[in-house]
């Protein structure tokens, strides 16, 4: 996979990336790696993040998924630490401004305030949507991880006209290249993004945890193993290959930690990777 270099200029093609840390979980290692007692280890605690990404500069934002709604996430165990909304709004995203979505794939904790965006253009992979319309959406352990109403929002933007389905990859912005690779749902997405510091590669869920992708070890939820271990292994041979520069992972912990916080006032909320000037 080619991936685009960043010029270490602002321009139209390098954008600033910031990273929303808007919910975590307490849990347990065997709840996130799969067959994990196949390993041979004990059980330990383990804390998984959730994030959303906002990639700009001083002509164009683009919103990579858009984190989950409290409602479901709830549900689920997972605590809410900041509303989307609220972190949009404190961020200076403007939700009525058609500002493209890239949704890296449909579960419920990435596409959960799509519905925030009236006007936005949505891209997201055609295999991806065909996958979570069909009959296979509504098997137990594969429901589990989506909302039906989220998945219908979706289906009415599509309706409407702003739905943009793609197959391999495709530039959504100058420089911002979404590429399908599939493994934990069939259009599963990463996104390359060139920055002042370099090639950012946004993992989104094709690489949940820095652990994950060190020692091929796969997330519990997937629908094609291969391509899920294929994935894992074009990150790495990117990283070989000096093709990117940074990698942000789906949901480890901690990746605030290692990163310019975007403000005093949202420290531990958001952080920032190539800030740009104002």
């Amino acid at each position: 996979m080619d991936v685009p270099r960043g010029t270490g200029t602002a321009g139209d093609d390098v954008y600033e990336v910031i990273v929303v840390r808007h919910g975590t979980r307490s849990t347990s290692r065997s709840d996130v790696f799969l067959n994990y007692g196949q390993y041979g280890e004990p059980d330990a605690a383990f804390t998984v993040d959730y994030y959303l990404w906002i990639l700009r500069n001083s002509r164009t934002t683009v919103l990579i998924d858009t984190g989950f709604a409290r409602g479901p996430a709830e549900a689920r165990g997972r605590t809410v630490l900041v509303e989307p909304a609220e972190a949009y709004r404190r961020l200076g995203v403007d939700t009525t401004a058609p500002h493209p979505i890239v949704v890296t794939h449909a579960h419920y904790d990435h596409i959960g305030n799509v519905g925030l965006f009236p006007r936005s253009p949505v891209v997201i992979s055609g295999a991806e949507m065909d996958f979570w319309t069909s009959p296979m959406a509504t098997r137990t352990l594969i429901a589990h991880f989506a909302e039906s109403d989220e998945v219908a929002e979706l289906v009415g933007v599509e309706a409407e006209g702003r739905l943009r389905r793609f197959s391999g990859s495709v530039e959504v912005a100058p420089g911002v290249v979404v590429t399908e690779v599939g493994g934990h749902t069939p259009g599963q997405c990463m996104v390359t993004v060139p920055t002042t510091a370099g090639v950012v590669l946004l993992t989104s869920d094709a690489v949940h945890f820095t652990e994950e992708l060190e020692r091929d070890m796969p997330f519990i939820s997937v629908t094609d193993l291969p391509a899920m271990y294929r994935g894992l292994q074009s990150v790495r041979d990117l990283l070989a290959a000096g093709a990117v520069d940074h990698i942000l992972t789906g949901h480890d912990a901690g990746v605030l930690d290692r990163l310019e916080p975007y403000s005093p006032e949202l420290a531990g909320v958001a952080g920032i990777i190539g800030r740009l000037d104002p």
